[in-house]
């Protein structure tokens, strides 16, 4: 008769549909076969009590509970820990995702990026390959560390070459890619070495884009949007005899971008003003068919994940790139949990984390602002800040990613 403080529960398909007394027999009965774990709920609509025979799982083991819920037809993990429950998803979607980030300045980035390796882990998408519009190899040799970190050595990288001339750097991690032990050792593996070249940003989209079926393809933009304009406006080549916006056209099915300010504020969005000149050809040839999510500051703002609370989840290892970089590079800059909620409502839908505002047109003024105006047949939509109890279940999702290993 004790409560789990911890653990991943998920309910066996044995015990579904036990919600009487006569019933709770067979489910103790079951439990008392299995793990010793009865769970119960109270369905609102009926006011009928379930009960379940249950299964734990160690609360690093998201994938293996995950994989567990869909064999049991189950729609939620439940998380005692942090009283959360994850969506297992058990009706898995084909998710084709390229990340479009500024890697190598706010650690967020990172973080968005870890959330895609954990739900590649879950099955959940596939990370067709990873943008970085911030110039400098160092940015993309970050990536490098990570893919190969996190066990995904083959996702290919693009850096962009032609876009914004030293853009402001706020936690400067870049070098993290050639840290060394005190031995001189290398710290994090990496598949490209000094010598190797990474594909021009827009090239890569191209590539990736001209091999995915018509309509499957998901964007995640966390950054600049110097390659995506470049993108637009490139020509036909070896990968694809169609036009930059005839490409994207048919192979893009939706983007989630991370920018914007909407609502009675006029201030200017930093991701599209400090490439002003490629943010203006963005929004200009964008299809306009093409949904795009735009996720602004103010949503991310509460999601502070502190130096301490991030060291503290990854203690399951001595050498993590992220860890590192709160231990060695950086003091606790109050870094906000922005750049992940993109990737979140591109894996997880526009249903389950978020209220999105109405349909409509969003112009982007040459100083950076971002009109939005509503049009039932617009392409464009924002999501709308939560409570705090919204927030609060976010952060603990991404501190629930951050220690599975």
């Amino acid at each position: 008769m004790s409560y789990p403080k911890e653990g991943l529960m998920v309910s066996y398909k044995a015990t579904q549909d036990h919600f009487d007394r006569k019933s709770l027999p067979a489910v103790i009965k079951h439990a008392h076969a299995h793990d010793n774990i009865v769970g119960g709920w109270r369905d609102p609509d009926t006011g009928l009590y379930y009960f379940d025979s249950t299964r734990s799982f160690p609360e690093d083991s998201l994938a293996a509970a995950l994989a567990f819920a869909r064999e049991n037809e189950q729609h939620t993990v439940y998380v005692a820990s942090t009283d959360i429950n994850v969506k297992s998803n058990y009706e898995q979607e084909d998710i084709r995702v390229i990340l479009d980030c500024d890697m190598g300045s706010s650690t967020d980035d990172l973080f968005a990026l870890m959330m895609l390796y954990r739900y590649m882990d879950m099955k959940r998408c596939t990370l067709l390959g990873v943008i970085v519009d911030r110039m400098d190899r160092a940015n993309a040799d970050a990536v490098d560390v990570m893919n190969n970190y996190y066990g995904y050595p083959d996702i290919p990288i693009g850096l962009e070459k032609a876009g914004v001339k030293d853009p402001h750097v706020y936690i400067p991690y870049h070098n993290m890619a050639y840290a060394r032990d005190i031995d001189g050792n290398v710290l994090f593996k990496r598949s490209i070495g000094d010598k190797g070249e990474y594909m021009d940003g827009y090239k890569l989209y191209r590539k990736l884009l001209a091999a995915q079926p018509d309509k499957s393809v998901t964007i995640a933009s966390i950054g600049f949007v110097t390659c995506l304009a470049r993108l637009l406006q490139s020509g036909p080549d070896e990968f694809s005899p169609l036009s930059g916006e005839e490409l994207v056209s048919r192979k893009v099915k939706n983007i989630y971008c991370m920018g914007g300010v909407f609502g009675d504020s006029f201030e200017h969005d930093y991701n599209f003003t400090a490439a002003i000149d490629f943010s203006l050809k963005f929004f200009e040839l964008w299809p306009k068919d093409i949904d795009i999510v735009f996720s602004p500051g103010e949503v991310g703002d509460p999601l502070y994940y502190s130096a301490a609370q991030i060291i503290e989840d990854m203690d399951w290892t001595s050498s993590h790139p992220i860890k590192w970089i709160y231990e060695f590079l950086t003091e606790d800059k109050f870094q906000k949990m922005w750049d992940p909620l993109a990737v979140i409502n591109a894996v997880e839908g526009d249903d389950i984390f978020y209220r999105l505002s109405p349909r409509g047109f969003v112009t982007l003024t040459p100083t950076g602002e971002t009109i939005f105006r509503e049009d039932p047949k617009g392409n464009a939509r924002y999501q709308l800040p939560g409570d705090a109890g919204w927030s609060d279940f976010v952060l603990k999702y991404i501190r629930l990613m951050s220690i599975q290993h």
